[in-house]
């Protein structure tokens, strides 16, 4: 038999797409009383890998990354996170200020030495169910030094730069751990 353990240290992350420069502000704001204050933000970049979102998004997406540490996350509660970004994104499209019927996206996930998971409401044969209309997928894993892609994994999170921004957030998440265990 196995020797149960706890889940290693893990960061929470939101990537948060729009093109509307103050909904991406709002999104930053909302997630920021569910989550706190982010540790880290990425750069904004620009969402050209598909064309997925545009009709209902429209086009010019800007894609931005933001990376919360909660002292009690637990990365069995990122269906929890799922929902409650979710009703975020409901929340800016019932003011109906905007010229797309979905200004906002927001996708979270969690990130360890060893993966970065995303959680989605779509279901395929590479994503495990959490509950509550919520799966999870492993969208790069760690390998040899650097980020991997799988065969599903979104062009985007292929990039260069979303990868060494990911790589900034892991040497940020081992510094933390080495100082929990120090302590």
């Amino acid at each position: 038999m196995g020797e149960i353990r706890h889940h290693s240290a893990s960061f929470l992350i939101a990537a948060i797409v729009s093109r509307f420069p103050d909904v991406r502000q709002f999104a930053r704001e909302r997630l920021a009383r569910l989550w706190g204050e982010p540790l880290l933000v990425s750069p904004e970049y620009e969402f050209v890998e598909t064309s997925y979102y545009q009709a209902t998004m429209g086009t010019d997406l800007i894609k931005q990354f933001l990376v919360y540490s909660p002292t009690d996350f637990d990365a069995a509660g990122i269906a929890d996170c799922k929902l409650a970004s979710n009703a975020v994104e409901v929340e800016i499209a019932k003011t109906n200020r905007y010229p797309v019927p979905r200004p906002l996206n927001i996708d979270p996930g969690y990130l360890t030495e060893a993966k970065l998971v995303l959680a989605t409401t779509k279901d395929r044969d590479h994503r495990i169910y959490l509950r509550d209309g919520i799966f999870a997928e492993v969208t790069l894993h760690w390998n040899h030094g650097r980020w991997g892609a799988n065969r599903w994994t979104y062009p985007d999170y292929q990039r260069e730069d979303f990868q060494l921004f990911f790589s900034e957030c892991r040497n940020q998440l081992r510094i933390r751990q080495r100082q929990i265990h120090s302590d």
